[in-house]
């Protein structure tokens, strides 16, 4: 590095290192202002307020079919999440909780996942899963933190969005994950797009 120079005059290869550097550190200046820990009964209220505002995020921004006709995720299912210890939360630096997930990894774990059209799965080993995601909006990065948590954990991810939901797709595609086909739920007729990540098939290549 020149030092009598500004990041802007330095060679092409250093001045991509710097930037590439600066991002980085902007992205762990971030995620410090965060954590994950398994949500509780005391979280319900402030996690299904959080579902309620995906809901309207999804419906403004062209996607309002994944939650909003059947009210999703429905309060017994959370429940339930929170008492099989499945259920987290995303927490900023004042313990307030800002994101929410469902988690869990196993040998097959995930039925709907058995029957995949248009593509195949690319790893067959025992893998994790994230369901309903949502966050808050009030810190960058909520959904890309609460992911990397869950992939930390197995090492094999695979993950579900709507074909309409087009921010989901495109914050899966730059963590890393590759499309793999099609699969269909329960609570409604409409496609997901599965995706899937794996320390297996990075080593590979």
């Amino acid at each position: 590095i020149n030092y009598n120079q500004t990041p802007m005059e330095q060679p092409p290869l250093l001045l991509a290192i710097i930037i590439h550097n600066s991002i980085l550190y902007a992205q762990m200046e971030i995620f410090l202002n965060m954590k994950i820990r398994k949500a509780t009964n005391a979280d319900f209220p402030r996690m299904m307020e959080i579902y309620a505002m995906a809901r309207t995020f999804m419906a403004e921004h062209g996607n309002p079919n994944q939650w909003g006709p059947n009210c999703w995720p429905p309060e017994s299912l959370i429940l339930n999440d929170i008492e099989c210890g499945n259920s987290y939360v995303c927490v900023n630096d004042e313990d307030r909780v800002i994101g929410t997930f469902f988690f869990i990894q196993g040998p097959d774990i995930e039925p709907t996942y058995r029957k995949i059209t248009e593509g195949n799965w690319l790893d067959d080993s025992s893998y994790g899963v994230v369901h309903r995601l949502a966050g808050d909006g009030s810190e960058k990065g909520i959904g890309a933190f609460c992911i990397d948590y869950a992939y930390r954990q197995c090492g094999h991810l695979r993950i579900d969005t709507h074909t309409d939901n087009t921010v989901m797709q495109k914050l899966v595609t730059k963590l890393g994950f590759v499309h793999c086909g099609t699969i269909y739920v329960e609570e409604d007729n409409y496609p997901r797009r599965a995706y899937e990540k794996s320390e297996k098939l990075k080593k590979q290549h």
